[in-house]
């Protein structure tokens, strides 16, 4: 079997991933997606693996410093050589860079002046920190949105909106690969993005049973959950 029909029984093998926060699960397991994604070739598992490990948060470690972030980053696009995958890098790094100085300027930081993301922005929304949407909300046009959701204190209702928000980005890109490497990479940051929305929503639930528990304990309030 050549890699293309290769390829093209990989893809059709897939569940479909259109319906974003329909299920409660991803739409099917990690260790089957992986099983799949054996049909890759091994230079494409490795670029893939590279993507995944710019673009997913769990694949940092807490003493990650932002220069190292940067750097991972900027690697990874010097090797891309799809001119796809990396416009799909390079908007999510956007959008991570973007919400980083929202949360940054919330917290009553000013502009920052040491390397602190890696996006075509950083110095526009340097230069333009007062500005609500740091004047990009006409490039970005879910910007203002994401601004109300986090003045709102609600931080769930936005990461599901920044979540829908990627998706849609890489919808733009799916209608132009049906069976090739770049197809299996967008299904892969989908199911990805599946994977973030259950666990956030799981962890809400935790958080939503917690605090009618600690309401219920009455005088026991100052014990945690974990304590009893």
């Amino acid at each position: 079997m050549s890699d293309r029909d290769a390829y093209i029984a990989l893809v059709s093998s897939l569940p479909s991933s259109e319906r974003l926060f329909a299920s409660k699960l991803p739409p099917l397991s990690r260790l089957r997606l992986e099983m799949r994604l054996s049909a890759l070739t091994p230079d494409d598992q490795a670029t893939l693996a590279q993507i995944e490990d710019v673009l997913r948060w769990r694949s940092y470690a807490m003493d990650v410093t932002s220069g190292q972030a940067i750097a991972r980053a900027k690697k990874l696009l010097v090797h891309l050589e799809s001119e796809t995958l990396r416009h799909i890098v390079v908007e999510r790094l956007d959008v991570r860079t973007v919400i980083a100085a929202l949360r940054l300027r919330k917290q009553g930081n000013g502009p920052p002046t040491r390397p602190w993301g890696y996006s075509r922005f950083t110095r526009y929304i340097a230069a333009n920190w007062t500005d609500p949407t740091f004047k990009l909300g006409g490039r970005m046009r879910w910007l203002p949105n994401a601004v109300t959701l986090l003045g709102q204190q609600d931080p769930l209702g936005l990461e599901r909106y920044i979540l829908d928000v990627t998706f849609r980005q890489l919808q733009r890109h799916a209608g132009n690969h049906l069976f090739d490497f770049e197809a299996v990479v967008i299904y892969v940051l989908k199911w990805n993005i599946f994977d973030r929305w259950a666990q956030a929503d799981a962890y809400a639930a935790i958080s939503r049973f917690e605090g009618l528990a600690q309401a219920a304990l009455g005088d026991f309030a100052d014990l945690s959950l974990e304590e009893v």
